[in-house]
């Protein structure tokens, strides 16, 4: 695609790097056939396409963003299912990140708006604040059909359901139904794990399996000290500085580990897992981080995708072969490109695995998506469910809490994370979520 920007503009770093990526971009349009916003609305400025389209008009001409086009970018999941497709290698990440950033700092949303996200960006990434948001949700969510009535209000109806239902449980107590094996192999190193902001107050259960299961096939698992939320979530929401000022904390947190020795930085969330790689294109003009920025993303590993490295897992004896749809995130296959690794895992670890039809459509989570729009959202999140049904699975797995929480909204049963069914394949007890599933009575 032609550009034209002038030599001042190219000058800024983030604006020549968009100028890049759009020259990349050869209107080819196979884009449009995976894009899930196309897909659902048909409109060629909700594809990728037409959203480039929109940003370079915007950022080459430094116009002020109008409704119509703030209206576009927003509908954007950040699936980067787009990503995949494309056979120019149009970074389509960076443009849209950056064209948020821009809206963000040049767009005047109405107060309602700007009260909403601002309230999500100082609760979402805080465990403690997270959790106590969650237990005023509970005692709220009556008010959500109230919240419906009024557009600009819908968000806040969207969390209240989002909000689960009773308090996540931190352990039943039971005994494993499996003797967990002892690692068979010596210390194949020493990892940090991240321990995450939305998912240890959803599903803290997630932590203590990976921990678990790493330990079992011989890791050493660490925590880093001063570790906080990996950013993405304001990233996304466009607010720049302060998604780099998490990604710099988070560098400086794992950079004292990684002078220790460390393998791996471990995470179990894939929209985690996407942005930590990227801390490397993030930083990459700060001369004080950018170095260690790269190393940090280069020591990012998803769990799956260091298990699946290690060769075979301590699988315990008598493992039936439950059918497990698994759910490929859109952080996971096309934000990080793994896609067969967790698959793989499971199968070998004795279920007999399923893919859903339209396996690269986005659920419709896509962070704080099915806050913000959640009509389409919930469009999306039906579709998923529906495709996912059709597969008449004993259990749901995914690698991500946001489409887990998605999902289960419009399935009707549980979604339990990958680790959690390698854990329980290896020696470690049952799911919390499956505790009382009928298909536990196949394992006695």
């Amino acid at each position: 695609m032609q550009t034209n920007f002038s030599a001042a503009q190219l000058a800024d770093p983030a604006m020549a790097s968009s100028e890049g990526v759009i020259r990349k971009c050869v209107h080819c349009g196979f884009c449009t056939a995976t894009c899930p916003t196309y897909v659902l609305l048909g409109d060629e400025l909700d594809s990728p396409r037409g959203r480039i389209y929109l940003m370079k008009d915007m950022l080459e001409n430094q116009r002020k963003p109008t409704q119509d086009v703030v209206k576009h970018i927003d509908r954007c999941l950040s699936c980067l299912s787009c990503m995949t497709t494309c056979p120019s290698g149009v970074n389509y990440m960076h443009l849209v990140d950056h064209a948020r950033a821009y809206v963000e700092e040049h767009y005047d949303r109405s107060p309602i708006d700007r009260m909403l996200r601002a309230t999500v960006a100082l609760v979402l990434p805080y465990p403690a604040r997270f959790r106590a948001a969650l237990w005023l949700a509970r005692i709220a969510r009556p008010l959500a059909p109230l919240f419906d009535r009024v557009k600009a209000l819908r968000p806040a109806a969207a969390m209240l359901r989002l909000a689960p239902v009773g308090r996540a449980r931190k352990g039943t107590g039971r005994a494993p139904l499996l003797m967990a094996p002892a690692p068979s192999v010596a210390s194949r190193g020493r990892v940090v794990l991240m321990q995450g902001c939305a998912e240890p107050v959803l599903r803290p259960e997630i932590r203590a399996s990976t921990v678990r299961l790493l330990e079992r096939c011989g890791f050493v698992v660490s925590f880093a000290t001063g570790e906080q939320c990996c950013g993405a979530l304001v990233h996304h929401m466009g607010k720049e500085e302060r998604a780099l000022e998490s990604a710099r904390r988070n560098v400086d947190a794992w950079s004292q580990e990684i002078d220790k020795g460390l393998t791996a930085i471990v995470i179990t969330t894939s929209g985690c897992g996407t942005t930590i790689k990227d801390y490397g294109f993030m930083l990459r003009d700060d001369p004080e981080y950018a170095e260690r920025a790269a190393q940090v993303s280069a020591l990012a590993k998803d769990v799956s995708e260091l298990l699946d490295s290690i060769g075979e897992l301590p699988v315990a004896p008598d493992v039936p072969a439950l059918a497990v749809a698994y759910h490929s995130a859109c952080s996971m296959q096309h934000g990080q490109k793994i896609t067969a690794a967790p698959q793989r895992l499971l199968t070998a670890a004795g279920f007999a695995v399923r893919s859903p039809a339209e396996g690269h459509l986005c659920c419709g989570s896509a962070g704080t998506y099915n806050i913000f729009q959640p009509d389409i959202a919930a469009q999306l999140g039906k579709r998923k469910a529906g495709n996912i049904a059709k597969l008449d699975a004993d259990i749901v797995a995914a690698g991500n809490v946001g489409c887990a929480v998605q999902i289960e909204q419009y399935l009707g049963k549980p979604v339990v994370h990958t680790v959690q069914l390698l854990d329980w394949a290896t020696g470690g007890p049952v799911p919390d979520a499956l505790i009382d599933h009928p298909i536990l009575d196949r394992r006695n």
